[in-house]
C-alpha cells in the first residue's frame, strides 16, 4: 500500500508501513485517509521531529556476502514528510493523506 500526502505545498507518496508509524509520531491516529489543518501543522511537526530523534533503529546483522541494499532509517524516510510539513506551515496550507490508487496500464 502506499500513501500519497497533499497540500498546496506539494505531494508525496510513502509506503504504507512508514507512513503510519511517521503518523503517529506526529501525534495522529495513523487512520487512513486523514488530514492535519495548517494551524495543527507546526505542534505535529515538532513530535515528528521528537519522535524520530528518540527512534533508534539497530540495522540487522549483515555479513561479508550479505548484497542486499543497507536499511533505510526512519529517520531519513522522514525528510520528504517533514520537508512538506515545513512548506505547508510557511504557507498556511492543510496537509491530508489517503491510500495512492493506482490505475492499471
Amino acid at each position: 500500500m502506499l500513501i500519497r500526502f497533499d497540500s498546496k505545498a506539494g505531494t508525496i507518496t510513502m509506503f504504507g508501513e512508514v507512513a503510519i508509524s511517521l503518523l503517529r509520531l506526529m501525534g495522529q491516529s495513523g487512520a487512513i485517509p486523514g488530514a492535519i489543518l495548517s494551524q495543527d501543522i507546526p505542534a505535529a511537526l515538532a513530535r515528528l521531529r521528537g519522535g524520530v530523534g528518540a527512534h533508534t533503529e539497530k540495522p540487522p546483522a549483515r555479513n561479508r556476502d550479505d548484497e542486499a541494499e543497507p536499511p533505510v532509517s526512519l529517520h531519513n524516510r522522514a525528510v520528504p514528510l517533514v520537508d512538506l510539513l515545513e512548506r505547508a506551515a510557511k504557507s498556511g496550507a492543510d496537509v491530508t493523506w489517503e491510500e495512492e490508487q493506482r490505475t492499471a496500464f
